[in-house]
C-alpha cells in the first residue's frame, strides 16, 4: 500500500529512487495564461460586435491555444475559409500583451524553489511556439533556472506524440522512466505514457477536455503546485 502523506498518496520507495527530472506543462500548469490569451479573443470579438467571454469559460479552453480558443470563440476550426486570418490576428493581439495578467500559480514558485534546493533538474515542455515560449519564460524569471525548454514549434510532432517529451529527456541526459510530467490537459498525460515517463495531472489547471481528468490514465492527481513536493 502506498504512504498516505495529508492524504496524497506518494510514490513507492522504489519508485522515489528512480526520479531525477521533473518536467512541467507551460499553460495551465507553471502559469496562468490565460487572461492574456482571453484578452486577445475577446479584443477579436469586441471588435465584431460580440460581447466578451468570461474568464471562467475561457479558461477551459485556454491549454488548446489559437485552436480551442476560436473554436470557443467564434466556431472555427482549422480548415475553415476563415481560419488563418483569425488565427494569424489572434497571436499579433496576443503577442502585443503577452504578459500583462500572466502569473506564476501559487505555490509553483516554492515548488521550483524546492527543486533548486535538492538539485533536482526541472524543464518546461509545451505547445506553445517558442515566439510566446521565451519571452514569457524569461519575463517570469524562470529561463536561467531550467534545465531545458521545448516550445512546440522545436520538434516535429507535438502532444500528445511523446516526442517533444523525449527530446526534453535527451537534452537534460535523463531516461524517460526517471522522469515525472505534470501536465493539465489529456495531451500531456496521452504523451507522458507514450514517452515511458510517469504522469501527473495538475487538476488545478484549466483541464480543458470533456472527459474526467481520473479517466486520463494517470495514477496520480494533484489539487495544488505543492502536492507535488509529496511525491518527491
Amino acid at each position: 500500500r502506498r504512504q498516505l502523506y495529508h492524504g496524497i498518496p506518494r510514490l513507492k520507495p522504489a519508485e522515489l529512487q528512480m526520479i531525477e527530472a521533473i518536467l512541467f506543462d507551460f499553460d495551465g500548469t507553471i502559469a496562468d495564461t490565460a487572461p492574456d490569451l482571453g484578452h486577445a479573443l475577446n479584443r477579436q470579438r469586441i471588435s465584431r460586435g460580440l460581447s466578451p467571454l468570461p474568464i471562467t469559460l475561457i479558461r477551459t479552453q485556454a491549454s488548446a491555444g489559437s485552436r480551442g480558443l476560436l473554436n470557443l470563440g467564434f466556431n472555427l476550426k482549422p480548415g475553415d475559409s476563415e481560419y488563418e486570418a483569425m488565427r494569424d490576428e489572434f497571436l499579433r493581439f496576443y503577442d502585443e500583451r503577452l504578459c500583462h495578467d500572466t502569473r506564476l500559480f501559487p505555490g509553483i514558485a516554492n515548488v521550483l524553489d524546492q527543486l533548486d534546493a535538492n538539485q533536482l533538474p526541472w524543464g518546461i515542455v509545451t505547445n506553445k511556439p517558442a515566439r510566446f515560449t521565451k519571452p514569457l519564460v524569461q519575463a517570469l524569471a524562470l529561463h536561467q533556472r531550467a534545465a531545458c525548454i521545448i516550445s512546440g514549434d522545436e520538434t516535429v510532432n507535438t502532444k500528445p506524440h511523446p516526442e517533444p517529451l523525449l527530446t526534453a529527456c535527451r537534452r537534460i541526459n535523463v531516461s524517460p522512466n526517471k522522469c515525472i510530467y505534470l501536465g493539465d490537459d489529456i495531451r500531456d498525460i496521452k504523451a507522458s505514457l507514450a514517452a515511458g515517463i510517469k504522469p501527473i495531472v495538475a487538476r488545478y489547471g484549466y483541464l480543458g477536455n470533456d472527459t474526467s481528468p481520473e479517466t486520463w490514465g494517470a495514477a496520480h492527481l494533484i489539487d495544488h503546485p505543492e502536492d507535488l513536493l509529496n511525491y518527491i
